[in-house]
Parts: C-alpha cells; sequence; structure tokens
C-alpha cells in the first residue's frame, strides 16, 4: 500500500479547513488550560475521523497522523480531558474504520524526541512523548504492534555510536509495553549518522525494535550497500510484519540550488520492488497529491 503524512492538501483548502494538528503556544495553554486542551483534541479527532474516510474513499490505506493530535499532552492523562467520552467515541469510530478498511496508521514524534540524548531531562521528555503517542494508539484500538509504529530517529552520535546505541537501548528498555511493541526507528539524511546496517546490528539486534528504511536517507548513509541490500537489512528485522518504508526524491534532482535532503513536490521513480515487498509512505512535499499522481501516472504507463 501507498500512503502519505499529515496533511490532506486537498482537505485543509476547504472553506472550513479539515486538519488534525490544532495545537497552542504555551501562554494558551497556561491561559486556557486543560478546558481549551480538551476542545482541540475533539476537533482534531474529529478531522482525523474525516481524513481517513477521504483516504478510504480515495483507496488510500497508508497514513502517517499528526504528533499534535492532543496538544499539550505531556500534561495530563487523556482521561482528564474534559470531553474525554466524546473523544473516545470518535477515536473508537475511527479504529473501526482502520480495522474496516485494513488501514495502517503510524505516528512520527518530533525532532526533539532524542532517546539516546545525553541530557536526562531530554530522554525523560522522548519516553513521555513515546508513551502518549502509544495511548493514543491504545484509545484508536489498534494492534500493540510496529505495524502501527511509532517511528524515532536517534538523531545524533554525540561523539560515541556505542556509548549511544547504549543509551537508546537502555531507554527502549524503560518503556511501558504498548510503546515498545510500537516503536520503529529510522536511517538518518546525514553521512555520519546512522545507517541502516548501524541500526540493525547495534539497536534491533539487541532490543527488536525494527528499522524503518528511508530511500532518500539512504543515499547519505549507505556504508556500501546498494537500495535492495539496504532494505534487505531493514526488512529483516521486522519479524513477521510487513515492513514500512519511506520514499522520496530529492527537489535538488529539479533545483540545483535546493539542499540534497529537501524533498520534492512529487515522485516519479518508486522502484516497483519496494512498492512489492512494503508499505511506502511518500514523503512529497505534494501530500496525497503525489501520491494520486504517481498513482495515476504508473496505470497510464502499465
Amino acid at each position: 500500500m501507498l500512503g502519505y503524512p499529515c496533511m490532506n492538501r486537498t482537505l485543509r483548502q476547504r472553506d472550513d479547513p479539515v486538519r488534525c494538528n490544532r495545537d497552542m503556544r504555551k501562554a494558551t495553554w497556561e491561559s486556557k488550560g486543560l478546558a481549551y486542551a480538551s476542545e482541540l483534541t475533539l476537533q482534531n479527532f474529529s478531522d482525523l475521523l474525516t481524513i481517513l474516510q477521504w483516504n478510504r474513499d480515495h483507496d488510500i490505506q497508508f497514513y502517517r497522523c499528526t504528533s499534535t493530535l492532543v496538544p499539550w499532552n505531556s500534561q495530563f492523562e487523556l482521561e482528564e480531558l474534559p470531553d474525554y467520552d466524546a473523544i473516545k467515541a470518535v477515536a473508537e469510530q475511527c479504529g473501526d474504520l482502520i480495522a474496516d478498511a485494513e488501514m495502517r496508521l503510524t505516528f512520527h514524534p518530533d525532532y526533539w524526541c532524542k532517546l539516546a540524548s545525553e541530557s536526562e531531562e531530554t530522554v525523560e521528555r522522548s519516553l513521555t512523548a513515546i508513551e502518549y503517542h502509544a495511548d493514543w494508539l491504545d484509545l484508536l484500538g489498534v494492534a500493540r504492534s510496529p505495524y502501527y509504529g511509532i517511528n524515532v530517529h536517534i538523531g545524533a552520535t554525540y561523539g560515541d555510536k556505542a556509548a549511544t546505541a547504549d543509551r537508546f537501548c537502555e531507554a527502549v528498555e524503560s518503556l511501558s509495553e504498548g510503546a515498545r511493541a510500537r516503536l520503529t526507528v529510522e536511517n538518518d539524511d546525514k553521512t555520519g549518522l546512522w545507517s541502516v546496517s548501524e541500526l540493525a546490528d547495534m539497536v534491533s539486534e539487541r532490543v527488536d525494535v525494527p528499522v524503518v528504511f528511508d530511500y532518500h536517507h539512504h543515499s547519505f548513509t549507505d556504508r556500501g550497500l546498494s537500495y535492495s541490500e539496504g532494505f534487505d537489512a531493514a526488512a529483516d528485522t521486522w519479524d513477521g510484519v510487513r515492513p514500512a518504508v519511506h520514499y522520496s526524491e530529492p527537489q535538488s534532482l529539479r533545483d540545483s540550488t535546493a539542499r540534497p535532503q529537501e524533498h520534492a513536490e512529487y515522485v516519479a521513480d518508486l522502484p516497483q520492488w519496494l512498492h512489492q515487498q512494503a508499505d511506502v509512505m511518500i514523503e512529497a512535499d505534494g501530500k496525497e497529491r503525489a501520491l494520486l499522481q504517481f498513482r495515476s501516472d504508473s496505470q497510464r504507463s502499465s
């Protein structure tokens, strides 16, 4: 299956925009507090349901949900929200739709989520973030499996990859059962950071966290492996679950002034072998339009 991340541009551009990433600044949280967080959460879950319905109607079965689904969730438990019963009811509708349509839904917490940080405060904050993402998935009622993944980067080496891998594994081992069962880790887009092979050997083998293969990132950290070899190394970590992968094309192919890491608006050359062996998240700036365009082009050329 093919998927897209976070924003549905078609729905976002309606007169009454559909989006599930309503958030608030610290000052707003401090002034409006739990009641407003609850109001935004209910709106976000309601719009997530609309997005999932749109995806189903357009035969899209893979979706990455935003990590601002529940604003300021680090400060409270879901059950404390004044609208919890209504939120739970909508979440269960989302979960039923996911099950009925055989969809796959994942999360990708923000860049600051660093389980291997040298800062205890950052690690604690990161663990909290993983846990509340797991709570959201529990609220939806989906299985505790990397099929419904919470995907992270290690994101740094701190000058010592072995020690960083140790800290990451220690953090993973401190997670709750539901959070740990859904955790996945992704290769990076800078030469000195984490490759698929390093993640497989230094992390997955130790704490059984599957590796999400990012095709574009592999060009920065291939360590001598071809794309298919890199994918195989990642796929071997999934233990009976269909792998999730990320695919994007660099904007620099179309604009020489773009950063090498920058994603293009659309994709054109998704390898057939990758699509056949994994569920592919298309990380293009065109979001759902990039997916629909690629699918249309593929059908015309077949």
